[in-house]
């Protein structure tokens, strides 16, 4: 991430955590600190992941029994969203004070309680009582994974600063893993023994990784920055990042209430196998999250193109997901899971150059590099990604109960058109405003003509 700039202060300035940065020892080969950090980072990418994404086939529907409409279902997701949002903003600006592992395993913990008391709302009466109480537990929760990301990006981009875009995208694969076991594991769970089973077998998951972190992950400290997130997040370039992220988030955040609904009405899929339609979307970013990591490191030209494609391409897949009426096409089955596939792929292609990108700008600005910076990225990727988690189901639980999913859906993919749209327009005039300033720099001609002038001197 930001390799370019990383490679050059990796080279001259020897590292202050044990960590080596020297671009050729660690593509050959990783040292403990850096496994250690690699294992401790896939397990919070997984167990986030799954205990996210078990809610999907089951708790919209439970939700309707306990009164929650379709549009309050949509603000318990986004509610989780809208406090990870400001936590992340918060823990992020302060990630030095409190401790980079300290910050990971306190969230993880957090998140493995809350998962378990999560599980026990089906003996609260429904109605208010209900609906406060879901609202409270996952904002709850969203302190305690808003912690735990927040911590884990800044590690993993201080263990790789060489190779970060890969790692990163390496790593989606247990994000993806989490994504494709949860649906069908809390469908089939919820099946077979009820409300309560699902959440408490994943929280306890979560808590026994809490002491096998803390045992195996290396501490990371560093020296506050005055650097802070209002100088960030004013850069242009960061500015429309910071939409791409929202875009992206926003769409996938508008599945979460919606879809499973979408799918037990239309199709008449038992709650069992609605997780398994889950897998198309979740399978592909995880499959292709390496690859575009890979060539988001290797090929840095090229993520912003990566960005643009992405976000446009994610655009016309929710447009063809429901499909949208005015297409008059109808829905089937085959059509949706191909869909998901190649809305996965187009995620994955804006997701993964974002945070590389947003790092090498703030290097090109100036900023002091260190953990303080990395948790001020890490801190606002985290940040716009929770705010568009929450625009994504809020709206999205709204139109789908005014207008159907099929019209929600089209209306959801202007977030990735703009932001596409957006980031073309401004990667143009930036590459158009540097060949206007190299040809002022360096007329043509301008060496030939001076040579024989010196040559005559002499």
């Amino acid at each position: 991430m930001g390799s370019r700039a990383a490679e050059g202060a990796g080279s001259q300035r020897p590292p202050d955590d044990g960590v080596p940065e020297a671009a050729g020892e660690e593509s050959r080969r990783l040292t403990r600190a850096q496994l250690f950090t690699l294992a401790a980072t896939a397990s919070i990418n997984f167990s986030s992941m799954i205990c996210y994404s078990i809610l999907g086939p089951f708790f919209p529907s439970e939700a309707e029994k306990k009164g929650a409409s379709n549009t309050i279902v949509g603000l318990i997701f986004g509610c989780f969203a809208l406090c990870n949002f400001l936590t992340s903003l918060i823990l992020g600006n302060y990630l030095t004070q409190i401790g980079a592992k300290f910050m990971f395993v306190s969230g993880m913990f957090v998140s493995g309680c809350v998962t378990i008391l999560f599980g026990m709302l089906d003996k609260v009466p429904s109605g208010p009582i209900f609906i406060s109480l879901c609202f409270l537990v996952r904002a709850m929760d969203a302190v305690g994974f808003a912690a735990a990301m927040t911590a884990s990006f800044s590690i993993l981009a201080k263990a790789f600063p060489n190779n970060i875009a890969t790692v990163l995208g390496s790593l989606e694969i247990f994000t993806g893993l989490g994504l494709v076991l949860g649906p069908p594991l809390g469908g089939f769970l919820y099946q077979s023994f009820g409300y309560k089973v699902p959440f408490i077998t994943l929280g306890c998951v979560v808590l026994v990784l809490v002491p096998v972190n803390m045992c195996i992950l290396p501490k990371y400290d560093s020296v506050p920055s005055k650097d802070s997130f209002w100088k960030l997040i004013l850069l242009p370039k960061v500015l429309l990042l910071c939409l791409t992220i929202f875009s992206l988030s926003a769409c996938l955040g508008f599945l979460d209430p919606t879809m499973s609904l979408f799918i037990l009405e239309k199709f008449k899929l038992p709650a069992g196998y609605v997780g398994l339609v889950f897998l198309g979307l979740a399978l592909s970013y995880s499959l292709s999250s390496p690859l575009l990591g890979l060539v988001s490191d290797k090929l840095p030209n090229l993520r912003k193109w990566l960005l643009v494609s992405g976000g446009l391409m994610t655009a016309l897949c929710f447009f063809l997901l429901g499909p949208a009426p005015v297409l008059h096409i109808k829905s089937q089955l085959w059509m949706f899971v191909l869909v998901l596939v190649l809305i996965g792929f187009s995620l994955g292609m804006s997701a993964i150059p974002v945070f590389p990108e947003m790092l090498h700008c703030a290097h090109e600005n100036g900023f002091e590099e260190g953990l303080s910076l990395l948790g001020l990225v890490s801190g606002l990727f985290n940040a716009m990604w929770s705010l568009g988690a929450f625009a994504g189901p809020t709206l999205g639980g709204f139109l789908n109960e005014k207008m159907g999913f099929e019209w929600a859906s089209a209306i959801q993919g202007g977030w990735p058109l703009l932001s596409g749209l957006a980031a073309g327009i401004f990667y143009i005039i930036e590459a158009t405003r540097k060949s206007s300033t190299s040809s002022l720099q360096n007329p043509p001609g301008n060496n030939e003509e001076r040579t024989p002038l010196m040559g005559s001197e002499t």
